[in-house]
């Protein structure tokens, strides 16, 4: 698909969970009450996931796709090596899904993961009050196959 998109390792998803982008520890931490570096190994496993890495070859995040259509990603700082590219091989990775729907729900102080999943063409549908701490998440989905 690209030199930039790799089949997971267990090593990526340590070294993701461990470099994660502020937004992105609160969202996994206070947002779903998990410790990423227990949660994203799971997710991982139960999901059909990739790494994403920056011309530096650093590794910019993680994303999955289960098998009900629930699709997540997880970012590290390196994103912003290339932003722009970055987003062009999140819409690869997205683009290249057989599933006719990919859902999930995003907390919605993470600026930086709305402005993205807009630009992946996903919709908007509703907020929702969601996890331990009881935050408000969006919940968000896209229709690839009619």
């Amino acid at each position: 698909v690209s030199k930039y998109i790799h089949p997971i390792t267990m090593e990526a998803a340590m070294e993701v969970a461990s470099n994660l982008r502020p937004d992105d520890y609160r969202e996994v931490a206070e947002g779903h009450g998990h410790d990423p570096k227990i949660a994203i190994p799971i997710c991982v496993k139960n999901s059909d996931s990739v790494y994403f890495t920056a011309p530096s070859g650093n590794i910019a995040g993680i994303a999955g796709v289960e098998s009900n259509g629930g699709i997540w990603m997880l970012c590290t700082p390196v994103i912003y090596e290339n932003p722009s590219l970055f987003a062009r091989q999140a819409k690869k990775f997205v683009n290249s899904r057989e599933e006719k729907l990919l859902w999930n729900i995003v907390d919605k102080r993470n600026k930086v993961h709305l402005r993205l999943l807009k630009f992946l063409g996903f919709k908007f549908l509703r907020e929702v009050i969601y996890g331990p701490n009881q935050l408000s998440f969006i919940e968000f989905c896209r229709v690839l196959r009619s």
